[in-house]
């Protein structure tokens, strides 16, 4: 990949960008498209390293409930091979010949104890399987408190639902051109004071090295006071702008990423929420003009707002546009 040389002095540097300076030391991007950052860790070991509570409220509702399953399924397999190696005959009102039915029938009485449900025809016998018994009770208890917390966690938890466009696009935009991208609420959620920034890393040559610089990039409207309907983000490429002076080659060519960054209040959590994205110079689309996402409804009674068009943009000529 090729790297910039030279940049606009007018363009706005970011000193304490959070970010490191030293090309050498990154790999990939900075920010995966899902908001997440792209960065692995090491020197810790495994449980050192990851916070269950949060990977738990992160991770998909899919991953959730296989977890939550794999976890009770294995919990009574446990229990169960406990109870066999204590002795079915301390499980009074056990019937079963064979061993699996024993094992099935402990594996059913461990579930019951595990929920305290208690149907009652199998009961424990003797002090070691009753300890064993109220242990799993306790155990039960216990990972069911844990289990209505993360449900509620991950009920009530503060999300900003936004949705990027899966690329950026360069546009005209009044006399030149502008760097565009579109979010869009996709629940039902009325966010209010939505404020977005727009920063890009650009490898840079200085002092016979390669380095990352970060630049603030300037907007047409860094906020507006209610995000109802899709907003399209507009970076104009004026002399302030690290990217004036670019050719097309430099865009398909330099390394470079541009990290975008939206929050907004939330009034029915009365919270602040917050939604992350990248778009790497690759991903911006050179000559394009994004479709409308919303129009009048057939009634002309609403707006009617269309998530599927959100990606959804035409291809045009702007080499007029190029200064």
């Amino acid at each position: 990949m090729a790297f910039l040389k030279k940049i606009n002095s007018k363009a706005k540097a970011i000193i304490n960008s959070g970010y490191g300076t030293s090309n050498s030391s990154y790999g990939g991007r900075f920010i995966n498209k899902d908001g997440m950052p792209n960065i692995q860790k090491k020197g810790l070991n495994f449980l050192e390293g990851i916070s269950w509570f949060h990977t738990l409220l992160q991770m998909s509702i899919s991953h959730f409930f296989t977890i939550i399953l794999l976890f009770y399924v294995l919990i009574n397999l446990l229990f169960a091979f406990i109870y066999l190696a204590i002795g079915v005959e301390h499980l009074g009102g056990m019937n079963a010949s064979t061993m699996l039915e024993k094992f099935g029938e402990a594996y059913f009485f461990s579930a019951q104890t595990f929920t305290t449900v208690g149907y009652g025809r199998i009961n424990p016998t003797g002090f070691i399987t009753s300890a064993v018994a109220a242990i799993e009770a306790l155990v039960g208890l216990l990972s069911f408190a844990i289990a209505t917390g993360l449900f509620y966690g991950r009920f009530s938890k503060p999300q900003a639902f936004l949705r990027f466009s899966e690329n950026a696009i360069l546009a005209p935009f009044k006399d030149g051109l502008a760097i565009m991208l579109r979010v869009v609420p996709y629940k039902n959620i009325n966010l209010t004071d939505v404020e977005a920034k727009l920063s890009v890393a650009l490898m840079l040559e200085e002092n016979g090295k390669v380095a990352n610089k970060f630049f603030l990039l300037d907007l047409e409207y860094s906020q507006v006071n209610s995000l109802t309907l899709s907003w399209t983000i507009v970076h104009p490429i004026l002399e302030a702008s690290p990217f004036y002076k670019f050719s097309k080659d430099d865009f398909k060519n330099i390394e470079g990423e541009m990290l975008v960054f939206v929050k907004g209040f939330d009034d029915m959590f009365s919270n602040t929420v917050v939604a992350r994205t990248s778009y790497t110079l690759s991903e911006i689309v050179l000559g394009a003009k994004f479709e409308p996402m919303y129009y009048r409804s057939e009634d002309n009674n609403k707006t009617t707002l269309d998530i599927g068009k959100l990606n959804n943009f035409d291809k045009i000529d702007i080499s007029k546009n190029w200064s």
